[in-house]
């Protein structure tokens, strides 16, 4: 995969895969399925600063299992693979 490091308090992910088959066992085509609120961190971007100049840290690390925003942050295609880069800020908890 190339390697795509985003800019600013940004992060780059991979959204895991829907259910392919709904509560009720019926077999969901792709366009049914519902866009999935759980996400893999590949990248984490340069980062920011505070109104003090100290860099912010980020919160999540490359990795993590995230809830993201249901339609929050931006549609790449990488190499075949559909990304998304987001605001930390759209990155709703981590699942452990």
């Amino acid at each position: 995969m190339a390697n795509i490091q985003p800019l600013g308090q940004r992060v780059l992910v991979k959204r895991l895969d829907a259910d392919e088959v709904s509560a009720g066992g019926i077999v969901l085509p792709d366009t049914a399925k519902e866009k999935p609120q759980e996400a893999e961190v590949i990248s984490l971007g340069t980062g920011g600063k505070d109104e003090d100049g100290k860099t912010i840290e980020f919160t999540v690390k490359v990795g993590d299992k995230v809830l993201i925003s249901k339609y929050g942050g931006t549609d790449v295609k990488v190499d075949g693979q559909d990304l998304l880069i987001l605001s930390e800020s759209d990155i709703l908890g981590i699942v452990s």
